[in-house]
């Protein structure tokens, strides 16, 4: 069922990381109508330089059809 992958910056606390992923899956749960008890929720963490390639893969790659918000950066600004 829906999985929630959130890659990001590192730099945030438990406490919000907890926080978002409960948003998360709230809001994934009203608008899919669906049991938070199939939800799946990750959260991981890499420094600027490893965002580069994370970047890449997981925006930079994809198909325009499966990007729904686009970055209004550019990563390399964070190195």
């Amino acid at each position: 069922m829906p999985h929630i992958s959130v890659k990001m910056l590192e730099g945030r606390s438990e406490e919000q990381k907890k926080k978002l992923a409960a948003a998360l899956v709230e809001t994934l749960t009203r608008e899919l109508r669906c049991s938070p008890h199939y939800v799946t929720c990750t959260i991981e963490d890499f420094d600027a330089v490893q965002w580069q390639d994370v970047f890449a893969e997981e925006v930079g790659e994809k198909p325009a059809s499966a990007v729904y918000k686009k970055a209004e950066y550019d990563p390399k600004d964070l190195l």
